[in-house]
């Protein structure tokens, strides 16, 4: 977070001999009691930054310059696949993330634990027109790819179009017939259905992921 989105932190809490490293931010000593108040995790690491939300998350205005590889996760519910997922986009060079409105909150306690530390390397937009702003995308060239259990063709397809969308959908629903029709590519991930019907949503967007990025 330091080092992707400096301006956004406001404070650098801790615990213990104050922190190198961080001389240009505000900083507050907390006693052990106090850090473990304000702090989700059973064991605090004894610092913890106090930072300004990017002001147009909760809207459907892109940057203007949304860059090359987008995801869109349509109603994931569970915080914790929504940090992974964020955190993996960020991982694999990821510009941005749509999140519908139904989705899990991105700035929630759990959802913020599991981004370990990436939440504000990428921008991040929650918004009900997320299918308006789909098709503003394909205008400008996106190529909207869709994660789907009865998709045709392999995901190493993904690394094909220079701007890419890729979708996720709800952990049991999967993506919308509203969503779907929209898509160029119905990609699915061939694994053993004997053994296992689907994969974790963050399982499978890691996958899908790391194979549009590569050369």
């Amino acid at each position: 977070m330091v080092e992707s989105s400096p301006g956004s932190i406001l404070e650098i809490l801790y615990t213990g001999d104050p922190p190198s490293g961080y001389g240009r931010y505000a900083l507050r000593c907390l006693t052990p009691a106090q850090m473990k108040s304000i702090s989700s995790t059973v064991v605090s690491q004894g610092i913890t930054a106090v930072v300004q939300l990017p002001p147009d998350t909760y809207s459907d205005r892109l940057p203007f310059d949304a860059g090359n590889r987008i995801l869109l996760l349509e109603d994931i519910q569970d915080p914790g696949n929504m940090g992974t997922l964020i955190r993996t986009a960020a991982a694999f060079d990821y510009s941005g993330i749509i999140l519908t409105g139904k989705c899990a909150d991105p700035f929630s306690p759990k959802c913020i634990q599991s981004t370990a530390g990436t939440a504000l390397s990428l921008w991040i937009r929650r918004t009900s027109a997320y299918l308006d702003i789909v098709d503003d995308l394909r205008k400008g060239g996106y190529i909207l790819a869709a994660a789907d259990l009865r998709g045709t063709q392999v995901p190493s397809i993904l690394k094909e179009p220079d701007r890419l969308v890729l979708a996720l959908g709800n952990e049991a629903a999967g993506l919308s017939e509203a969503l779907l029709k929209k898509a160029y590519y119905r990609v699915r991930i061939p694994i053993a259905g004997t053994k296992a019907e689907s994969l974790n949503v963050a399982v499978c967007g890691a996958i899908c992921m790391y194979l549009s990025s590569l050369e």
